[in-house]
C-alpha cells in the first residue's frame, strides 16, 4: 500500500548577531510563526544574547522558543553546516560589521558564519539586515564583496510613507522587506500604494 508522503516543510535559517535591532530577529521569527508550511532554525552569537537582554523585554530562551530548531553557536556539527542540508537560505537579523566581515572573507569560526557560508556557496538566498551607522569604507568594502556575490543587502533603514506611529510599525516594515525576498507575505507589511496627485519616492 502507498502511503502518501508528508510534504517536507521549507527551511529558513535565522541568524541574530550582536548589532543593536534584535527586536528585528525577533519579530521576524514570530512572523515566521505564522508560516505553517515553514521551519526556522535559529543560531544566535554571543553578542546577540546580551543585545537582547539590553534592548527587549524577551529572555533569551523565550527568543529561542519562538523558532522551530535553535542551534547552539558552537554546533559546527548542526544540519545547517552543510549544504547537503536543504534551505531555502538564511537571514542574519541584525547583522553586525564583525559578522559582515566574517561572512565576507570565509572565516567560519562559529555555526552562524558557517551557516552564511553554506548559503553562499550553494548560491541560496541569504539577507544581511546590515546595521551600523555611520559606514566605514572598511565596512562598505566587505558589504560589496558579499554584494556581488549574490547576497541581499538590506539594512534597516527607515521608511516613512506609511507613517509609523511606533517603532514596532517600522521593525515590521523592515521584516516584510525580508519575508519579501523569499516570497512570504506579511499582513503587517504596508506596501507603497501612490496616489497619483502624489510625488513617487525614491525608494
Amino acid at each position: 500500500m502507498n502511503l502518501a508522503r508528508q510534504a517536507t516543510p521549507k527551511r529558513l535559517i535565522v541568524g541574530i548577531s550582536g548589532a543593536s535591532g534584535a527586536e528585528i530577529g525577533i519579530q521576524l521569527l514570530q512572523a515566521m510563526q505564522r508560516q505553517p508550511e515553514w521551519e526556522t532554525h535559529l543560531v544566535i552569537s554571543e553578542g546577540a544574547r546580551r543585545t537582547i537582554r539590553l534592548e527587549t523585554t524577551y529572555s533569551v530562551e523565550q527568543v529561542e522558543a519562538l523558532a522551530t530548531h535553535c542551534h547552539s553557536l558552537d554546533d559546527i556539527g548542526a544540519g545547517i553546516a552543510s549544504g547537503t542540508f536543504k534551505t531555502e537560505g538564511m537571514v542574519v537579523a541584525p547583522c553586525s560589521m564583525k559578522t559582515v566581515a566574517g561572512i565576507a572573507h570565509g572565516y567560519s569560526q562559529n555555526l552562524l558564519l558557517r551557516a552564511a557560508d553554506v548559503v553562499i556557496k550553494e548560491r541560496r538566498k541569504l539577507v544581511l539586515v546590515a546595521r551600523e551607522s555611520p559606514l566605514s569604507s572598511v565596512h562598505l568594502n566587505n558589504l560589496l564583496i558579499l554584494a556581488n556575490a549574490g547576497v541581499v543587502i538590506l539594512p534597516p533603514v527607515l521608511t516613512y510613507y506609511h507613517r509609523p506611529a511606533t517603532i514596532q510599525d517600522m521593525t515590521a516594515h523592515i521584516v516584510g522587506k525580508i519575508l519579501d525576498v523569499f516570497g512570504i507575505e506579511f499582513a503587517d507589511f504596508k506596501r507603497w500604494e501612490p496616489n497619483p496627485a502624489s510625488p513617487q519616492p525614491d525608494s
